[in-house]
């Protein structure tokens, strides 16, 4: 299998393998087939999510391109480029930085082409072409001030106002918080995670939720869903699955969060069978009040080598619990239901594709972490995709200054990243508890950040402890010094590659690394961690690897007080501080030394394809194929699972 696909823009797009998919059992195969469709099912839910026009922009540009005869000159290759960034972000919004791409075509050269559209091409119908709509979609494309950014977390702003998604139709941010404090406050359940999938909006005058589900909003799209799961149900491994599946199936029907609840607790306590998914409203990034959640789905099966390890973190989840540098107030009691395993993505969706996380630990609702536990997973086939990637490209050798930070990298960067995952996802995610009132909200557009880089701080606390030679999770203490070698790097170097000259950093994992990074960096007073300048470029070396552990754990301390208490000004101090903005001259360095290199910085995959197999009308088979390129892959999907209808 070639695993490269292609690249564009600030994009490389690899194919990822399933190794041992074709050693499953035909009951297993389909298992794993009708959760795969029910995850590609809810794509068009993300869309509109993240824009209320974004189904009508990709109508018309999917149709532009399957019409124009003339594929060819400067103007159709940058329209080329630009669409396959909208596919990639879900719209036209920057999937990290979500900020509004720009065209480098023309307007004079889209009038042309949209001049050559007719009624009947793709999905075109005669709406997508009156002027007044016509004007709407130019006004996504090439004006910088029309919905000029997906999430504003800027707090000295409206930030729903100001934010292009849409969760929320003519309400302020005012009026939102004051109505999910007054729903909760007359609630008899105040556990629920209020407005979690509903889109808020106002009607003469009057605030109304609009409920995803069959009968209520994106009910289209969702009917398709529950019909693939419901084909899902027939295969599944063991009754719990069954129970589970079940009401999951049935909190689609409704939209009921008090199902919802069942479902995740659910979840979590079903350990057994091979297969699993992720499949609903989930992660709450892409609203700034950190309320509503994107639409995301994976469906994985277990690696069991892999596992093996992970399921010694899981087992030791108490004793890490216990040694966390952190206040007893804020800890655990009892550890009840961590798990994590190592699992080979099978089929990404939703907000996990074709952008994919590495590692996922869920349920979120911190109620349910505390009385149930959680479960986390590492997705091995993509970290390893990933990793591979990166040691042909220079990329390293440019940004670390010596040769034998190079060879750590190489030798034990795989394994050291893959533990750090696991600790994050189980340890991290998986520890400490919330004060008495505290909810997950408190911390507003701040909450995510805190949150990651809490669970960031617990890997990296723990990735330099000798219990992780002792318990087998790392060779040698050296492969512990080419993640803290590799992080500093990224967090104070490397990872603005991704952002423009002059932009802050907006995304919430980046600006976790960056926080951890500056702020051991400045608390180490240039002792513990040293900026070294030779020939116009910019290192950062480890001088002393133990007291870097112990900055971790102290600034892990802080961040897990700021979570447990829900300190808001706390959050806001030390995110905007150290996470945000970026030294302009280092940018501008990074950015030239970067530029020479000709790597794009940010990835996504391909799913591979999954082909029902049927001899006199009975299923004997599902075999699978990377046989796509990126294009096609887009085009189909939006023409088979394009469920929901554009707003106009």
């Amino acid at each position: 299998m070639n695993v490269f696909a292609e690249k564009f823009d600030d994009i490389k797009i690899f194919r990822f393998e399933v190794p041992g998919f074709e050693k499953l059992s035909l009951k297993k195969k389909l298992f794993i087939y009708y959760l795969g469709q029910a995850t590609i099912a809810g794509r068009d839910i993300l869309w509109d999510q993240h824009g209320k026009y974004n189904l009508y922009l990709r109508d018309v540009l999917e149709a532009i391109y399957l019409s124009n005869p003339q594929k060819e000159g400067e103007e159709w290759e940058s329209f080329e480029v630009y669409l396959k960034k909208v596919w990639f972000s879900s719209g036209p919004h920057h999937h990290y930085s979500t900020e509004k791409f720009t065209p480098e075509f023309s307007r004079k050269s889209f009038k042309e082409w949209l001049n050559n559209l007719e009624e009947g091409v793709n999905k075109i119908k005669k709406e997508h072409l009156s002027p007044g709509n016509i004007s709407i979609l130019e006004k996504m494309i090439f004006d910088p001030k029309f919905h000029s950014k997906r999430v504003n977390t800027n707090p000295a702003e409206d930030m729903i106002s100001t934010s292009a998604n849409n969760f929320y139709e003519d309400v302020t941010q005012g009026e939102t918080e004051s109505f999910y404090k007054e729903l909760r406050s007359k609630a008899d359940n105040k556990k629920l995670s209020f407005g979690l999938n509903s889109r808020l909006t106002k009607v003469n005058g009057t605030i109304k939720e609009e409920v995803y589900c069959i009968k209520g909003k994106y009910g289209s799209a969702i009917e398709k869903i529950h019909a693939y799961l419901k084909q899902a149900a027939v295969y599944v491994e063991n009754n719990e699955q069954q129970i589970v599946l079940n009401l999951l199936i049935e909190f689609y029907e409704t939209g009921d969060l008090e199902l919802f609840d069942q479902y995740c607790i659910k979840w979590v306590e079903t350990l057994g069978g091979d297969i699993d998914y992720i499949n609903g409203f989930i992660e709450t990034y892409g609203d700034p009040l950190g309320i509503k959640a994107t639409w995301e789905g994976v469906v994985q099966f277990i690696d069991i080598e892999e596992t093996k390890k992970a399921e010694v973190i899981a087992e030791y989840a108490g004793w890490f619990e216990q040694n966390a540098p952190v206040n007893p107030t804020y800890k655990k009691d009892e550890i009840k239901g961590i798990s994590l395993k190592a699992i080979n993505a099978v089929v990404l969706g939703g907000d996990c594709y074709p952008a994919s996380p590495l590692g996922i630990n869920l349920p979120n609702a911190e109620w349910i972490r505390e009385q149930h536990g959680s479960k986390s997973v590492t997705l091995t086939n993509i970290s390893n995709s990933h990793h591979k990637a990166s040691l042909s490209t220079g990329f390293t050798e440019e940004f670390t200054l010596n040769s034998e930070e190079v060879r750590l990298e190489k030798e034990y960067g795989a394994i050291s990243d893959n533990l750090h995952t696991h600790l994050h996802e189980c340890v991290g995610h998986g520890s400490g508890k919330m004060m008495e009132g505290v909810t997950s909200e408190s911390l507003k557009s701040y909450g995510s950040v805190i949150e990651e880089t809490r669970a960031d701080l617990y890997g990296l606390y723990y990735m330099y402890d000798p219990k992780m030679t002792e318990l087998g999770l790392l060779p040698n203490m050296d492969a512990a010094k080419a993640h803290y070698n590799g992080y500093i790097r990224n967090g104070l170097l490397t990872q603005i590659t991704r952002i423009k000259l002059g932009s802050d950093v907006e995304q919430a994992h980046m600006r976790n690394r960056q926080l951890i990074a500056r702020w051991v960096y400045e608390k180490g007073e240039d002792q513990v961690i040293k900026k070294v300048v030779e020939n116009g470029k910019s290192y950062f070396v480890i001088n002393d690897y133990e007291k870097l552990r112990i900055l971790f754990g102290d600034l892990l301390n802080e961040i897990q007080r700021i979570k447990s208490e829900g300190d808001y000004e706390a959050a806001k101090q030390i995110v905007e501080s150290y996470g945000v903005k970026i030294d302009q001259d280092l940018h501008r360095e990074v950015l030239e030394r970067f530029e020479k290199l000709k790597v794009p910085p940010f990835t996504g995959f391909l799913n591979p394809n999954y082909t029902l197999v049927n001899r006199d009308g009975e299923i004997e088979d599902v075999i699978v194929d990377y046989e796509t390129n990126y294009s096609d892959q887009m085009l189909y999907y939006s023409k088979e699972y394009g469920f929901l209808k554009p707003a106009f």
